[in-house]
């Protein structure tokens, strides 16, 4: 037995300073531990290595906790505390830290050596480890095709293995020091892009391997093997998806909104944040009829553009249009949304947004948050208005758009987006099912009659919303400003969301092609061919 435990008896003074010190460490408290050293060790070790020490053979052993036992009594110039040190790797090591101390009673101090970062080491040792994974497991698509099988990882569709399964490489700069910390090795192969980096955990299995100090193993387990992980993506969909960007630099994304599973996608549809445009009137009118500004009928003049805070925000090129809020809606009317949004305001419009799942992180490693920022951030009318109509500093993804599609078509109820089959549909509520069943219908005018024609299919009900955004100007060259300089490729990022069947939605799609024109012309066209897709096959059938 190391004696009585702090506080009690001969030397409790000391012990309850040893005790204390060893508390802090189990909370991870670097700064109030480093008040404890004595001047020495102070002037030995700067905070900074102080803390750099511990946080390394936390790192090396792959700590996620520890438990303090019983402090023994001070023999000589140190103190003996009873430590078990819970690993993700090594399991339960349990040891003796020697603490090293100077002074006496309450006046007693920690005199701090590099050894105490770790039970059982001793002065001039190392704490060590070597580690290895177990061979990775398989990735496989929704019907259990293989995306990425095997040490060599191949598949079984090559076309769309190639587009979402991703690629194995060394754990990039920003990930390093966590995967070492959960016990990889440094020259391991771990996923770094597409499915492979979403389901890099699970594919790689636990390490295992020794933990050392000096030359003595104290710790031994075996690597534990991943599992296979069958994801949502549909083949049939995925290559839909890839036929639709046709070689096009862009993103395209489906989810059967039921769920939140995501089907396909392809190209930068997760990755890449761009100026939403007017598929962000979706959120825009969510707001509006959530607030009572505007009802469907209610009407708004017939012109081509909006003066806020005396500038002008010109209709796309330069185009007349107005009437009902329907009308507005389908026709993509940024003379009267801009106006709505300013009126509606910087907070509603971003307590909207956020609902929708701006401002949050997606949940899928290496999806981009797509985002809006603070309403006390944006600014006056202007800048209201402009983000009202997805412009200003609003960006998104394809998927997070999609997203936003999808939880029209539920009526209000945003599902989040998984890439795992087999796992609980999660909803979050946007807005009241009567205002969610307004937009929807409001999307149906888009492809009925409006700006999404494009994206219309004999037999199908589809709900959809077109996006332009204004990368520089929209107004044709004859009308724009003499300043303004030509451009060899279009200055608008085309987008395009829809759900289909709009009564019974079955599935969701977005597309995104940057600098690409605009969304009716180039976004729609792609949309159409996924869900006619979708809706000829069923998604995941």
């Amino acid at each position: 037995m190391l004696g009585v435990v702090a506080g009690s008896g001969p030397g409790g003074a000391e012990r309850a300073t040893a005790k204390r010190f060893a508390t802090l460490w189990s909370q991870g408290d670097y700064g109030r531990m480093y008040q404890l050293l004595d001047d020495a060790a102070k002037t030995r070790v700067s905070f900074a290595d102080f803390a750099a020490a511990y946080r390394g053979a936390a790192s090396t052993a792959t700590i996620r906790s520890l438990d303090v036992g019983d402090v023994g009594g001070r023999a000589g110039d140190a103190i003996p505390i009873r430590v078990t040190v819970h690993t993700r790797v090594f399991g339960n090591v349990r040891g003796v830290l020697e603490l090293p101390v100077s002074g006496a009673g309450d006046a007693m101090r920690v005199a701090w050596r590099e050894s105490a970062v770790f039970p059982g080491l001793r002065p001039g040792q190392q704490l060590t480890r070597q580690t290895a994974l177990a061979p990775r497991a398989d990735l496989l698509a929704r019907d259990g095709s293989a995306l990425a099988a095997g040490t060599q990882r191949t598949s079984d569709d090559a076309a769309v293995a190639g587009e979402i399964a991703g690629s194995l490489g060394p754990a990039p700069p920003d990930e390093a020091a966590l995967l070492y910390s959960l016990g990889y090795p440094p020259e391991a192969q771990v996923g770094v892009s597409g499915l492979e980096r979403v389901f890099q955990r699970q594919l790689a299995g636990r390490p295992g391997g020794t933990l050392a100090i000096g030359g003595r193993v104290i710790a031994r387990t075996r690597p534990a093997a991943g599992t296979s992980v069958r994801t949502t993506i549909d083949p049939k969909l995925e290559r839909a998806a890839i036929a639709a960007l046709a070689g096009r630099y862009g993103g395209v994304a489906a989810m059967d909104p039921r769920t939140g599973e995501v089907l396909a996608l392809a190209g930068v549809a997760f990755s890449a944040l761009q100026p939403p445009g007017s598929t962000f009137k979706i959120v825009t009118l969510t707001g509006v009829l959530e607030s009572h500004l505007a009802s469907a009928h209610t009407t708004f003049p017939v012109t081509d553009a909006a003066t806020l805070a005396g500038v002008r925000l010109e209709n796309a090129n330069g185009e007349y249009c107005g009437g009902t809020l329907v009308d507005a809606f389908a026709h993509s009317c940024n003379s009267v949304f801009a106006p709505l949004g300013a009126q509606l305001g910087a907070r509603r419009l971003v307590s909207v947004a956020e609902r929708y799942g701006f401002n949050a992180a997606p949940g899928i490693a290496g999806a981009a948050t797509s985002s809006i920022p603070p309403a006390a951030r944006i600014g006056d009318e202007l800048a209201v208005g402009s983000s009202a109509i997805g412009q200003g500093l609003v960006q998104a993804t394809t998927l997070e758009m999609t997203d936003v599609a999808a939880a029209v078509a539920m009526e209000g109820r945003r599902p989040i987006p998984t890439l795992r089959v087999g796992e609980r549909p999660r909803f979050v509520r946007v807005t009241r099912p009567r205002v969610a069943r307004a937009v929807a219908r409001m999307m149906r005018a888009v492809v009925a009659y409006g700006t999404g024609t494009a994206a219309a299919i004999p037999g199908a009900d589809v709900a959809g919303k077109t996006g332009t955004a204004e990368l520089a100007s929209t107004v044709p060259a004859d009308r724009a400003d003499a300043r303004q300089q030509p451009r060899d490729v279009p200055d608008t990022d085309a987008w395009f969301v829809a759900f289909a069947p709009a009564r019974r939605p079955r599935i969701a799609v977005g597309a995104l092609f940057p600098e690409a024109g605009a969304g009716g012309d180039v976004a729609a066209p792609a949309v159409r061919g996924v869900l006619a897709a979708a809706l000829q096959h069923g998604p995941g059938e």
